[in-house]
């Protein structure tokens, strides 16, 4: 008796993926956009380590905020462009059960992704939103943490 390899869909052979899950390739855009954040932040967070060891870094796909459409200026914790926000800085707290809870940089993921176009861009954009985050947690112009700072 012969038996079918499993998932042998008209002959064609067996189904499986098309590159190994090792491969950087293999990675989704949202794991891709988190590795770029974290390699945007290292040179930062390696300048400041005591200061910024406090600091949680998060990514989050869109803007949660509650922001009233006739806001012509944005708070100061918000990078923005324009009316679009594009990282925020959420000071330390207590959460609704009485627990404190950590600073944190949020950079939103979709807001980045339609504003670069190529990977360089990309890597720019996320350098410069997480210079004025961290300029904006630390109390420093954003051209102390980074000389070639522009907005």
């Amino acid at each position: 008796m012969h038996t079918k390899p499993f998932r042998d869909r008209h002959g064609r052979g067996l189904r499986g993926p098309f590159l190994p899950m090792a491969a950087p390739r293999h990675r989704s855009r949202r794991e891709a956009f988190d590795v770029a954040v974290l390699e945007a932040y290292s040179p930062i967070q390696h300048s400041y380590p005591e200061q910024l060891e406090n600091l949680d870094l998060a990514v989050d796909t869109v803007p949660r905020m509650r922001l009233r459409a006739d806001m012509t200026v944005l708070p100061d914790e918000i990078i923005a462009d324009g009316p679009i926000p594009l990282g925020r800085v959420i000071p330390a707290g207590i959460d609704s059960a009485g627990r404190p809870t950590r600073a944190r940089l949020v950079v939103f993921r979709m807001p980045v992704e339609q504003r670069a176009t190529t990977i360089r861009e990309r890597e720019e954009l996320l350098t410069t939103i997480l210079t004025a985050l961290v300029a904006q947690y630390l109390n420093l112009d954003p051209q102390d943490i980074d000389p070639r700072f522009q907005w």
